[in-house]
Formats: structure tokens, sequence, C-alpha cells
């Protein structure tokens, strides 16, 4: 029978009702803070996105910024929000200043929204205005106000200060990781040379933009200097190095679009029309931007993004004059290398021996990859090593969005487990057999000749880009003992080694399962550490209480298993971080071994593998 629809089932929400009813509208998807994407750093970066917009109108050049485990204290020294509207700014959806074009001509902010967001998601929300000697200060809890505080004199510099605590009845078990917002805090610097931004005591700034950004990333082994071109509304910085696939770092109006783009896909069509004009050749795409590392960020007005965590850019039409964004970039990047090649001949020489060298070995690579095409298809891929999900969407932008997973896991028990345990329509279980082979230093030619590695890369569909993949999140599923930390790092090698891409673009993740079982006759605590087992031991008293460690993921039933891989799954997103190069990392964790390096290595790669490499 029909539930009855009349008058009483219609509801109208307030603004912060709505967003706490549905936060991952506004900010993306939760979390615990254990992945740099979770939601309280989101929070975090709407609040410094609209200090930046003050920097960028010329207002104030330091953005003081202080973490805790629990809370944050963001200070910037604008002009301050007008003190008639303090209240009003951070609590009425549709207000803001970011409506008038001529105040805001290219914001990094979305119409003040995010404020409202971070408000109504937060238990304690402190908002300070300072304006020509006057302060007005204003207190939420939950979107709703709490104390509404007079006008009072100050001799505080102008600008303006806010403090929140996100709410922990949304963020379950949440702490900030203040090492996952380096990366941001750094791309803020570099998008805004003359910045600095203070955070918990450490100073970050940029006088060279994107030069010195990609300066961090490249080691000795890149082939020329570092080619930067710039002008108003538009910075780009590329070079060529030896590690496979192309890396890219995007940028608009200061947003790190990390799943590119408009923008992006411009930079790299300019960048190959670029070195065909200049050399006269017909040269194929892959091999110009094989091996190399760039970044582009542009500044339009009133970007289209395709979600509100603005992510990748949407727009075509809106390039400065009213031009296609395309076009506006292609031709801007195509005309200044040929002109700078034209300068610089001894660059040219260098970027014409890579783009010889990476022609000649994907000739040498195309009978093996026919070859490594029918062996996958022989070895019956989708019945044997790839248990796969049941949901195959055409839309690979909602497979990449997360709806998607795999789990690459190893040995027949825990695969077992898995596969019993997972929701068949959106988890898949890829099975390796022993230890993968350390590809650190291999020419791409291994992953055509290795029967895991091929059969890995044709479950994903990633042999030519991420464009096809197949799912969006790869997670790493393996023993927390020093084999099953090996092994994590041999795949996670790989994963840079040849796709980086994957890492970049945050869809390669660590399954964390616990390792304690705490229970007594009327309860049981999984824990994932000693601390929290600890807790738990606490909390049931001594009284029939059971504790078991598990040694491999094998040990795990399916129906306990299912509960660390449902909506409560902890993952740890894989990341670089800002001030790294790929290839030394690499050369690091997967070079020649010392047995003291060895030593380390094991000893902190629970803690240091998901946040460096």
């Amino acid at each position: 029978m029909a539930k009855k629809y009349d008058e009483s089932s219609i509801k109208s929400l307030e603004w912060h009702q709505h967003i706490r009813l549905r936060p991952g509208m506004y900010i993306g998807k939760l979390g615990d803070g254990q992945s740099p994407d979770d939601g309280i750093y989101i929070l975090t970066k709407e609040i410094i996105d609209n200090s930046i917009d003050e920097f960028v109108m010329g207002a104030g050049k330091t953005i003081q910024i202080e973490i805790g485990e629990r809370s944050v204290r963001i200070r910037d020294f604008g002009r301050g929000i007008p003190l008639g509207k303090v209240i009003d700014c951070v609590s009425k959806i549709n207000t803001g200043g970011k409506y008038d074009s001529e105040a805001f001509q290219k914001s990094v902010g979305l119409n003040g929204v995010g404020t409202k967001a971070v408000n109504a998601l937060s238990s304690t929300f402190i908002v300070q205005s300072f304006r020509d000697g006057q302060c007005k200060k204003a207190e939420f809890s939950k979107g709703l106000l709490v104390k509404d505080y007079k006008i009072e004199a100050t001799r505080e510099k102008n600008g303006t200060e806010i403090y929140f605590e996100p709410d922990a009845e949304i963020f379950k078990n949440y702490r900030f990781l203040p090492g996952y917002m380096d990366e941001r805090i750094w791309n803020y610097a570099y998008l805004n040379t003359g910045l600095s931004l203070v955070m918990n005591g450490k100073t970050f700034g940029s006088q060279n933009g994107l030069l010195d950004l990609l300066e961090k990333r490249v080691d000795e082994t890149i082939r020329y200097p570092i080619i930067h071109l710039k002008e108003k509304d538009i910075e780009v910085a590329f070079t060529h190095g030896n590690q496979y696939g192309e890396h890219y770092y995007s940028f608009v109006n200061g947003q790190h679009t990390t799943q590119g783009g408009t923008h992006q896909a411009a930079f790299r069509e300019g960048i190959v029309k670029g070195m065909r004009e200049h050399f006269k050749k017909e040269f194929d795409p892959s091999d110009v931007r094989n091996c190399i590392l760039g970044t582009v960020s542009v500044r339009i007005q009133e970007p289209v993004f395709e979600s509100q965590t603005k992510t990748k850019l949407g727009s075509t039409t809106v390039a400065p004059g009213g031009a296609a964004i395309r076009s506006w970039i292609v031709d801007f990047v195509s005309g200044e290398v040929d002109n700078y090649l034209h300068r610089e001949p001894e660059t040219a020489k260098e970027i014409l021996n890579r783009i010889v060298q990476n022609e000649r070995e994907r000739k040498e690579i195309a009978g093996i990859k026919k070859l490594a095409g029918e062996r996958a298809k022989k070895a019956n891929l989708h019945n044997k090593k790839l248990r796969d999900c049941k949901v195959h969407l055409t839309d690979h932008k909602d497979i990449r969005s997360g709806e998607t997973m795999i789990f690459i896991t190893e040995g027949d028990s825990a695969s077992g487990s898995i596969t019993k345990a997972r929701n068949v329509q959106t988890q898949a279980v890829f099975s390796l057999r022993g230890k993968p082979l350390n590809s650190f230093g291999q020419t791409k030619k291994v992953v055509y000749e290795n029967e895991e590695f091929n059969l890995l890369q044709h479950a994903l569909d990633i042999e030519n880009g991420l464009e096809n993949l197949r799912y969006g999140k790869v997670i790493i599923a393996t023993d927390a003992d020093v084999d099953g930390m090996h092994i994590r790092l041999l795949m996670m090698t790989f994963f840079l080694q040849f796709f980086p891409e994957l890492v970049e673009q945050q869809h390669l993740y660590i399954l964390q399962t616990p390792l304690f079982r705490v229970r007594n006759k009327a309860k049981t605590i999984y824990c994932y550490d000693e601390d929290e087992r600890d807790k738990a031991s606490a909390e049931l008293g001594a009284k029939n209480l059971e504790i078991t460690r598990f040694k491999g993921l094998g040990e795990i039933s399916p129906e306990e298993f299912g509960q660390f891989i449902g909506d409560d799954m902890r993952l740890e997103s894989v990341s670089m971080p800002a001030d790294a190069s790929l290839g030394k990392m690499l050369e690091y964790y997967m070079g020649k071994n010392t047995p003291v390096r060895q030593d380390h290595i094991v000893t902190h790669l629970r803690a240091e593998a998901v946040e460096i490499l």
C-alpha cells in the first residue's frame, strides 16, 4: 500500500538543517581525518579560501593557521567582514560579497556557501571581524547563533578570525593530522607569490610561483631546466624526467583541480602543438607527453566545476575576453613553447632526444602489448584473478568519484574472506599470487611481461591512462605483519613507477583492518592499535575479558570482515608530500638497501608509507 502523501508530507528545512542532513553535497565525504580529502580538511580549506580572496584583492599579506587535534583557528589581515553583516555572512545562504563581480573578480571560494557549511557542521564556530579599531564577535553551535557580542573597541589589525570545532556527531572519531594540510598550504603559497602563511609555527611562502612548485617535485634526473611561462591570468611550467606517465598539478582560481578538466587538457594539447610546430614533425602526442611533469594555473571569472568540492573544471567559454578556455590556453602554451625553444636550442635538443626515446620504447613494446592482451584474455581474468563487482557504469565520472572499488589482496584465505563479505554491487577483489616483483627502476616492458602486473592493469583498464579507470578506489589490503607491509610497499612502488596519476588523483588507498578483538559476553570491540585495545579493555572490565590479536586477514571471518569494508571502512589515502620528488622517494624506499635503512622502513612503514609515498 502506498504511503500517505498529503500536506503533512512536505517539509521545509532551515539552511543549517539541510547542510547537516546532506553534508556530502557541500564538502564531499566525511571521514575521520585519516585521508587528506576528508571533510574536516575541506572545512579548513573553505575558510582559508576566503582569506586568500582578501590577499588577491590586495588586502593582507599574512594568514595565520593553527590546527589542533580537534580544532582550527584561522586569522587573516584583510579588510574584515563589514561589522553589521558578520552574522549574516556566516549564517544566511545567498549572502556574501562574491556576488559583486567588481569586488571578487576571480575568487577562490564559491559565493560564501563554504563558510555557512563550516558553521552548520561545527559544534563550536566563533567569528570575529576587526575593522578600523572596532571588533564584532559572534558564536554559533551547529549553525545556530549562541551569543551575539556587542561591537567593542580593539587594537587588533583589520581582518577576520574564525575558530571552529567540527561536530563529532557528524565526523566520527575525527582528529586533524596537520601534515595532510601541508600540500594545500604550499599550493596556496605557490599560487600567491608574496603571501606568507604560518601554520602551527611553520612559514610557507613562494617568490617564483609554479617554478618553485616544480622544483620541489623534480630531482637531478630531469632532462632540461624547467620551462616557466607566465602572463596575466595564466601560468605554466613543465619539464621531462625519467618517470613513466604524465604528472600534472592544475589549478583554477587557486583551487587544486586534482581531477584536471578543461584547462589541464588544453595545457597538454598546447605542449604537443608547440613541439610539433617547432620541430615541424607530427609527433605522436603520447611520445611528446610521456615522462612530463607540468603544472598550470588559470584565473577566470565564474568557473564551472563538476562538483561542490571543485576537483574538476567543466568550463568551456569563460576565458578572458569571453573566448573558449581551450583555445585561449592552447594558443598561449603552443606559441610560448615555440618561442622559448627558438631562444634555447640546447633545451630543444634535449626535448627532441626525450621524444625520440619515448617513440622508440613505444614501438618496442607494441608487440609485447598485443601478446599481453591475448594472455589476459586467455587467463579468463574476470573469473580467476578478479572477482568483479556487478556495477559497470558507462559514466566514468561516477566511477572515479568512488562508487566502485577494488581490493588488491594476497593469499586465498584473505581474498576469500573479503570476497564473501563484500558488497557485490560495488566492491571487487583482485587476488595476488605471492610477493609482486620489485618494479623500481624497471622499464614499462615489465608491466606486460609480468603476468600479475599485466592482469592487474587490465583489471583496472589503465593501460592507456585513467580515462577508463573502472574503480573509483583502488585499495591495497594486506596483512599488518612484515610480509604484508612489504607487499604493500611493492604495490605502491608499482603504481608510482608506472601509473603515478593514480596516486596524484587520489585513487590509491590502504585498507586498515583491526589488529585486536576485545570482547566479553555482552560486547565486542575491534581495535586498530594498542591504544584502542587498552581503552576497550578498560571499558569492558577484566571480568570474562577476551583479547585476540589477528595475525592476518585470513583469520578474520567473513562475517567480521563485513564490518570493516562497509560504511565505517577505514581507508588511508596514498599521497606524496608537497616537497618531495617521486624519483627520490622511490629510490629511498625501493633502492639498494642497507640493514639500517631496512629496519627503519619496516619499523615506520605503517606510519610513513601512506603519507610519504
